[in-house]
């Protein structure tokens, strides 16, 4: 069903996002000379992650168009337990940003800390490669409303950039 070039889901109304988590130990090959995690391993996981969360939400392939505001707020350690979790947090016509927040749990201690925030913009994929268009998001909560606004404000940020 279509609304506005915007593709429903089955019964017509917006879909709800489901977190997707995956978990890892950080390894001496995952870190660098300081003991701490390579950013470019991060990043990956946090590109893995989001494209898994993109696809369940519209039910399509998915490719990464953007990687915006990572901010690597504190070290991943080796020998720590990482949790990455994504969301779509918001949805355009044929893209959606994930919102994926990386998790580093101390084994011994059980101290949870945040060490990595960014936001994806994915683009849904046809058959034959080509964007298509994505469900609306449902937005329930107020932390969803607030997602989606934080989302919203990096993506025209993000278009501010490009304009430049």
């Amino acid at each position: 069903m279509r609304s506005h070039g915007v593709v429903e889901s089955t019964d017509g109304l917006p879909r709800r996002a489901e977190a997707v988590r995956s978990t890892n130990f950080v390894f001496p090959n995952d870190t660098n000379h300081h003991g701490t995690m390579f950013g470019g391993r991060v990043l990956q996981l946090m590109d893995q992650t989001g494209a898994i969360a993109a696809a369940r939400f519209a039910h399509t392939t998915v490719v990464t168009a953007a990687m915006e505001a990572v901010s690597f707020q504190q070290p991943i350690r080796e020998g720590e337990i990482i949790e990455t979790v994504a969301r779509v947090v918001y949805t355009g016509r044929t893209s959606m940003i994930v919102r994926v927040d990386v998790f580093a749990d101390h084994q011994l201690t059980g101290e949870r800390k945040r060490a990595t925030t960014g936001y994806l913009t994915m683009v849904a994929l046809d058959a034959a490669g080509k964007p298509m268009p994505v469900p609306r998001l449902l937005i329930e909560t107020e932390e969803e409303r607030a997602d989606y606004e934080a989302a919203e404000q990096v993506r025209l940020a993000a278009r501010r950039r490009t304009e430049d």
